[in-house]
C-alpha cells in the first residue's frame, strides 16, 4: 500500500461532458468523485509557491514536499492512512493539463480524462447558459462584456476566458511531453454510448468494475458552487443520457472561425501518445 489513495483526474474543455462523467462515476462505491471543479488543484499551487518562493522554502526539501502535497488530496477526500481499503479518488479542476509535471511527480499512476467537444458547441451552450438569465449576471463573463453576444463570445474565447484559458492549457497537453497520461473523451461519444465510455475508462484506470445506471443520474453537490457564478444549472445533469442535435444560436462568422477545431479526430492525433475516446 502507498502512502496516498490512487487518484485520477478530470480536466478539458468546458460544457464538454465532465459533470456528466462524473455523475456516472460518482455511482460507483470503489470511487470517491469531486463531482464539480474541487479546490484541490489551487491548495496545492498555492502552496508550492510557499514551498519554492517565500523564506521558508528551505524547510521543503522534495521527499517532506511531496509528502505534504499528496496528503491534501486524501485529507480533502477524507481518507485516512489507516483505512484498510481506500477508494479510488477522482478529482476535477481545469488546471491539471496544466500541471502534468506535477502530477508526474506527485501521482506516477495517475491518468488525466479530458473532456472535449466541438468548440462551436462548446461556446453556443455556454452563450444559452448565460442568456437564459434576462439580467446577464452570469460571472462566467466580466460584467463589462455581458452587453452583446459578440462582446461575449470574444471573452470566453480569450486566454482569461473560460474556452481561451482551458483550450490553450489542454493543446498545449496534448502536445506535450506528458500526453501519453491523457485519456480525451468526446462528448458526442460519451452521450451516445456512455456503457462503452465506462467500460474502456474501468480497463484504462484500472477502476474496480460496476455496473453503471445510464438512465437515472443523480444531481452533484454543485448548487453553491454554481450560485457563487451566478449562473444556475452550469452543473445540472438530466436523469437519462441522450444526444439531441440542435441548431446554433451562434452568427455565422464565429462558427466558420472555429471550424475545425477538432484536433483530436485527426488522422495524426494518436501518434501523440494520448488515450482518444471518440
Amino acid at each position: 500500500m502507498t502512502a496516498h489513495s490512487r487518484v485520477h483526474f478530470v480536466s478539458g474543455l468546458p460544457r464538454s461532458g465532465s459533470t456528466l462523467l462524473n455523475a456516472l462515476l460518482s455511482q460507483n462505491p470503489g470511487l470517491r468523485v469531486s463531482g464539480r471543479s474541487s479546490p484541490i488543484a489551487p491548495m496545492i499551487l498555492t502552496l508550492t509557491s510557499v514551498m519554492t518562493e517565500s523564506e521558508y522554502r528551505h524547510d521543503f526539501p522534495p521527499a517532506r514536499r511531496d509528502r505534504i502535497l499528496t496528503q491534501i488530496v486524501d485529507g480533502y477526500f477524507g481518507v485516512s492512512p489507516t483505512d484498510s481499503r481506500r477508494p479510488v479518488l477522482i478529482d476535477t479542476h481545469r488546471d491539471w493539463c496544466a500541471r502534468l509535471n506535477l502530477i508526474e511527480a506527485l501521482f506516477p499512476s495517475a491518468r488525466i480524462v479530458c473532456c472535449v467537444r466541438d468548440p462551436v458547441w462548446i461556446l453556443d451552450s455556454l452563450e444559452r447558459l448565460i442568456i437564459r438569465d434576462p439580467l446577464l449576471s452570469s460571472r462566467i463573463v466580466p460584467v463589462g462584456h455581458r452587453a452583446t453576444q459578440h462582446g461575449r463570445l470574444e471573452h470566453l474565447l480569450s486566454p482569461d476566458g473560460v474556452f481561451g484559458y482551458a483550450w490553450r492549457v489542454l493543446t498545449e497537453a496534448f502536445h506535450g511531453p506528458f500526453a501519453d497520461r491523457l485519456i480525451l473523451v468526446d462528448y458526442e461519444y460519451l452521450a451516445r454510448y456512455p456503457g462503452d465510455v465506462l467500460r474502456r475508462l474501468e480497463r484504462l484506470l484500472d477502476l474496480p468494475r460496476h455496473d453503471y445506471d445510464t438512465d437515472n443520474l443523480t444531481q452533484m453537490d454543485a448548487h453553491a458552487y454554481d450560485t457563487a457564478l451566478a449562473t444556475p444549472g452550469l452543473h445540472v445533469v438530466r436523469p437519462q443520457i441522450r444526444f439531441e442535435p440542435r441548431r446554433t444560436i451562434l452568427p455565422p462568422a464565429t462558427v466558420d472561425r472555429l471550424q475545425g477545431g477538432m484536433f483530436w479526430r485527426t488522422p495524426d492525433a494518436v501518434a501523440r501518445g494520448a488515450e482518444i475516446l471518440a
